[in-house]
């Protein structure tokens, strides 16, 4: 199979977002890369995926190396793929929530890490 560039816009094959679009965000080896849907707009996170599991398609978003899911959203309205792809992009609300789960998420595990020295103490 031929290597993917950054910025192809993949379909799943395998696993369990199988027949969703991703887009690919870095090259980590010869047989993985990283992708992303955003996970708002296509229903893809972020993750390390085998090139095996993608089929790539004929669209090429213009993107860096790396990209984060607002530069890929940009991209997306930048092509013209949203009708294209029949993708549906979160209101800002939606944004904003998902935007502030991460870093609840982050307090949870420092609280953690937190007890856990006390209780080593």
């Amino acid at each position: 199979m031929a290597s993917l560039e950054i910025g192809r816009v993949c379909m799943k094959v395998a696993g369990r977002e199988a027949g969703k679009y991703c887009v690919v965000t870095k090259k980590i080896n010869d047989a993985f890369v990283e992708v992303t849907g955003p996970k708002l707009v296509t229903g893809v996170k972020r993750r390390r995926s085998n090139i095996e599991h993608l089929e790539p398609s004929e669209y090429l978003l213009n993107i860096k190396e790396g990209a984060t899911d607002e530069e890929v959203i940009s991209a997306y309205h930048t092509a013209n793929l949203v009708s294209k792809l029949d993708l549906k992009f979160p209101s800002a609300a939606e944004m904003k929530a998902e935007n502030v789960k991460p870093a609840k998420e982050e307090k949870k595990e420092s609280k953690k890490e937190e007890k856990k020295h006390k209780e080593k103490k």
